[in-house]
């Protein structure tokens, strides 16, 4: 003899909603966080470019008018912020610039550094990259229902030739 089956269906989607959920929200998740990475790396590409084009700039000030007009650039989309910033909590102190040169011998990227002239290289020469990037990282935590998950610092970095002089 068979045995009534009834209500079965119901029992097996009660039982797995909680767990489909819980993908859904996941997957949102991580979605948002590949989201504003994408934008972190976006601005961070957009300050370096801005630089690379730049006449005259002094990478070892960090106070120099042009660094900071590019970092207000990438993070508002205007040279004097004067709009709001494109992703909240994103500041101006999170984001490093620093110009390397490539040593001709060995081909390795050396950073400025105590090396630094005016806005010249050791040997008096503009630098032949612009590394920006957000050292400290941008703190991202996602939420998900009933899991502890730490937040994800976010570490985007660019390196883009100099055009400038």
């Amino acid at each position: 003899m068979r045995r009534p089956r009834r209500g079965n269906a119901i029992l097996e989607t009660a039982m797995l909603m909680p767990v489909i959920l819980l993908l859904l929200v996941g997957m949102a998740q991580l979605a948002k966080i590949t989201y504003i990475y994408y934008s972190l790396k976006k601005t961070v590409y957009s300050i370096a470019t801005y630089l690379s084009t730049q006449q005259g700039v002094n990478f070892c000030d960090p106070a120099d008018p042009t660094v900071t007009a590019a970092i207000n650039f990438g993070l508002t989309g205007t040279t004097d912020n004067s709009q709001p910033v494109f992703i909240n909590g994103l500041t101006a102190a999170m984001i490093q610039v620093t110009p390397e040169a490539i040593d001709p011998n060995s081909g390795v990227p050396t950073a400025y550094g105590s090396g630094c002239v005016g806005a010249l290289l050791f040997d008096g020469s503009p630098p032949d990259q612009i590394v920006v990037s957000i050292p400290q990282g941008f703190m991202v935590t996602p939420r998900i229902p009933f899991v502890q998950i730490q937040a994800i610092p976010l570490k985007p970095l660019v390196k883009v030739p100099y055009g400038g002089t």
